[in-house]
C-alpha cells in the first residue's frame, strides 16, 4: 500500500547503505553528495564571470574566487549540518518556519534562481556543441529539451549510478583544463599575487558578485540538505557526529576541486587573453576562437568538452534542486520529468529571444546577467540556513558554534550589502538612461527593489521573535498518534484493475487476499483506443469486444470459485477512467498491478499508478510483478 512520501527526495532516501561498513568502505559509501553540488560551482554561467574577470583584470579576482570558496565550504557544511541532525532539507525547515504566503515567495525567488541557472547550461550547452561541431546555436539551444531523458534514465538507475554519472563528467572537464594550463604556461608569481585582497571599481564590483552568485549558488543550500539524507546512517550521537565529519571532508575534496576548475578558467583567461591585449573577452565564443589563434586546435576542443560536459551535469543537479524547493516550500510533488520540461521550457525562452535579436554576442551577457540573479537571491536562503542550524532546540548538540555563527554572519552580511551596493547602483544607472527608464525605474523597479528588501528583512527577523518554545519539535511525519483501534477492516467494494497480462494472476489472488468471499470484486479494465478516447462508451470495435470477453472469462472463473464478481469496462484515459469507476461504483479499496515500465515507457506512456493514487480517495494496493 503507498502513501504520500514526506521525506525529501523520498525516491532515494535512505537508499545508500553506510552501516556495518569499515575503513575505505565507509568513506567512499559517504562520499557522492558534494560532487552533485559542486558541479553547480563550475557550471557554464561560471565560465562567463571567470572569463570576463581574467581577460579584464588577469589574476587580480582570484583572491574573490577563494573567497567564495570559503564561503561556499562554511554554507555547505551547514547544509550537512541540517539535513544529517534534523532529516529535513532547507525548504522544509523554512515552511514550518514562516508563514504560507512568505514560503510561496520565497519559492518563486528560488525558482527565478534556478531558471537563472538553467539558463546558463541552455548557453553553456549550446555555445559547447556550436564551438565542437559547427551547429547554430538555435538548435542547440532546442536540444537542450532532450536532457529530460537523461534525468529520466539516471533516477530510475539508483543516487550511485547518478553520482557516478556526474563524477565522469567533472573528471572531464577537470582534465581539461590541466592539459590547458599546461599549454598557455601562466605566470605563477602574478597568480600569487592575484590571492591579494584588493579594492573593487564598479565594473570589478559587477562581475565580483557574478563570480559569488556562480560560486554561491543558492539552489545548491536546498540541494545539498536533501541529498546527505540518501545516506542510511546510524541515528545516535556517535553515528551522526560520524556523518557529519564523512560529509565534512566529501564537501571540502568536492568544492576544492571546483575551486581548481574556476581558477584555471580565470587564469587561462589571465594568460591566453589579458597578457596579449585582449582585455573585452567576456563571451566564450571569443574566448574559443583567440584559443584556436594562439594555440591551435588542441586547447580549443578541450575548452568546448569541458563546457559541454559542465553543461550537461548541472542541469541534472538543478533538476533535482527544483523538485526539492517545490516540495518543501509548497508541499506540491509531480513528476521529475514534468519538472524538468517546465523549467526548461522557461529558461529556454529568455535564451530563444537573445539569439533572435542579439545574437550570439548578447549570450555571453546574458550569462553574467543569470550569475547576478543568483547572487540577489542568496541572502533569501543563507540567513534561514544559518538561523536554522543555530537553534539549539532543535539541532541539540550539533547547533553551530559561536565561532561559526560570527563567520556566517559575517559572509552573509558580505553577500547582502554587495548585493545592496549593485542594486542600488544598477537602478540609478537604468535611471540616468533617459526619462521613460527614469519612470519605470521610480514606478516599478524601485518598489519591487523595496518590496524584496522589506521580505529579506521579515525572514531575518521572525526566528529571532518567534522561538515556538511551547511547541513541539518537528518531525517529518509529524508527532505519533495514540493507537487505540486497531480492528480489521473489512472492505465490501474491491476494485482489481486488469490489463490481461501475466501480472494479472497476482494482482486478483492479493485483492481476494483482502476481501475474501464477503466482498464484491469489481474487475476493471480501460480501453484506450482512440475510438474509445473520442466516443467513449458508444464504441466497439475490434479491440473494445475482445476486451470485453476476456474480461468475462475472469468473472466467470471468480464466480464459479464462490466470490461475487462482475466486470467495469472504462473508456480514454487509464486514471480518469479508473478513478470515476471507483467512484461510481463506491469501491472502498483499489487493487492494482504495477506496470513494471522503464524509463522510455513511463515517458511516453505515462504512470498511471501514480495517478490513480492521486485521484481516488481510498486506499490503493500496488502489486509488483513476480520475478519468474
Amino acid at each position: 500500500m503507498t502513501q504520500h512520501d514526506s521525506h525529501s527526495l523520498g525516491n532515494v532516501h535512505n537508499t545508500v547503505t553506510t552501516e556495518n561498513k569499515t575503513g575505505w568502505r565507509k568513506i567512499m559509501s559517504f562520499l557522492g553528495p558534494a560532487y552533485l553540488v559542486s558541479v553547480g560551482y563550475m557550471d557554464p554561467g561560471n565560465w562567463a564571470t571567470d572569463l570576463a574577470a581574467g581577460s579584464q583584470f588577469g589574476y587580480k579576482l582570484i583572491w574573490v574566487l577563494l573567497l567564495s570558496n570559503l564561503i561556499a565550504l562554511l554554507l555547505q557544511n551547514l547544509c550537512v549540518r541540517l539535513g544529517i541532525v534534523r532529516s529535513l532539507d532547507l525548504a522544509q525547515v523554512s515552511k514550518h518556519t514562516y508563514p504560507r504566503f512568505v514560503n510561496f515567495c520565497l519559492y518563486v525567488l528560488a525558482q527565478i534562481a534556478i531558471i537563472a541557472c538553467d539558463l546558463a547550461e541552455i548557453i553553456g550547452m549550446a555555445i559547447g556543441l556550436n564551438l565542437l561541431f559547427g551547429l547554430p546555436l538555435i538548435w542547440g539551444v532546442s536540444i537542450t529539451l532532450l536532457d529530460t531523458l537523461l534525468l529520466l534514465l539516471l533516477l530510475n538507475k539508483g543516487m550511485r549510478k547518478l553520482e557516478g554519472f556526474i563524477i565522469s563528467l567533472i573528471f572531464v572537464v577537470g582534465l581539461a583544463f590541466l592539459v590547458q594550463m599546461f599549454i598557455v604556461r601562466p605566470h605563477v608569481i602574478d597568480i600569487a599575487k592575484g590571492f591579494i585582497p584588493t579594492q573593487l571599481n564598479n565594473q570589478a564590483l559587477y562581475i565580483a558578485i557574478g563570480i559569488i552568485g556562480a560560486t554561491v549558488m543558492p539552489h545548491n543550500l536546498y540541494l545539498h540538505s536533501s541529498l546527505v539524507q540518501t545516506r542510511k546512517i546510524d541515528r545516535s550521537d556517535e553515528g551522526i557526529r560520524k556523518a557529519i565529519t564523512y560529509n565534512f571532508w566529501d564537501t571540502t575534496i568536492a568544492l576544492n576541486l571546483a575551486f581548481f576548475v574556476n581558477a584555471a578558467i580565470l587564469i587561462l583567461a589571465a594568460a591566453a587573453f589579458y597578457y596579449r591585449g585582449y582585455h573585452e573577452v567576456a563571451e566564450i565564443q571569443d574566448a574559443h576562437k583567440l584559443l584556436t589563434s594562439i594555440f591551435g586546435k588542441l586547447a580549443p576542443a578541450l575548452f568546448a568538452i569541458a563546457l559541454i560536459a559542465a553543461g550537461q551535469s548541472s542541469t541534472v543537479t538543478g533538476t533535482l534542486a527544483g523538485q526539492i524547493i517545490m516540495e518543501g516550500h509548497l508541499n506540491l510533488r509531480i513528476a521529475p520529468w514534468l519538472r524538468r520540461l517546465l523549467t526548461r521550457m522557461l529558461a529556454i525562452i529568455p535564451a530563444f529571444f537573445t539569439i533572435l535579436h542579439a545574437g550570439s554576442e548578447g549570450l555571453g551577457k546574458l550569462l553574467i546577467l543569470s550569475q547576478v540573479v543568483l547572487s540577489l537571491q542568496l541572502g533569501f536562503a543563507v540567513i534561514p540556513l544559518i538561523h536554522f542550524t543555530s537553534d539549539k532546540k532543535r539541532m541539540g548538540q550539533f547547533a553551530n558554534s559561536m565561532p561559526m555563527k560570527i563567520a556566517a554572519w559575517f559572509f552573509a552580511i558580505i553577500i547582502v550589502a554587495l548585493n545592496v551596493r549593485l542594486v542600488i547602483q544598477e537602478i540609478n544607472d537604468w535611471a540616468g538612461n533617459s526619462p521613460s527608464a527614469a519612470n519605470l525605474v521610480h514606478f516599478v523597479i524601485t518598489p519591487i527593489a523595496a518590496g524584496i528588501g522589506l521580505l529579506l528583512l521579515y525572514v531575518f527577523i521572525r526566528p529571532m521573535l518567534y522561538k515556538h518554545s511551547n511547541q513541539p519539535v518537528y518531525v517529518p511525519h509529524g508527532i505519533a498518534a495514540t493507537l487505540d483501534n486497531l480492528e480489521a477492516i473489512q472492505y465490501k467494494q474491491i476494485g482489481i484493475t486488469i490489463d490481461f497480462s501475466k501480472n494479472d494472476q497476482d494482482t486478483i489472488r492479493h485483492a481476494l487476499m483482502q476481501g475474501g468471499k464477503e466482498a464484491d470484486y469489481n474487475l476493471i479494465h480501460i480501453v484506450e483506443t482512440a475510438g474509445a478516447r473520442y466516443y467513449g462508451k458508444q464504441v466497439m470495435d475490434n479491440e473494445t469486444q475482445s476486451d470485453v470477453d476476456n474480461l468475462d472469462k475472469y468473472v466467470d472463473a471468480l464466480v464459479k470459485l464462490g466470490y461475487n464478481a462482475r466486470a467495469k469496462i472504462g473508456f480514454g484515459g487509464p486514471a480518469t477512467a479508473i478513478a470515476q469507476i471507483v467512484k461510481d461504483n463506491k469501491i472502498d479499496f483499489v487493487v492494482m498491478g504495477s506496470h513494471g515500465h522503464k524509463v522510455l515507457k513511463d515517458l511516453i506512456f505515462g504512470t498511471t499508478v501514480n495517478e490513480v493514487r492521486h485521484r481516488v480517495n481510498v486506499p490503493v494496493l500496488i502489486v509488483k510483478p513476480q520475478k519468474k
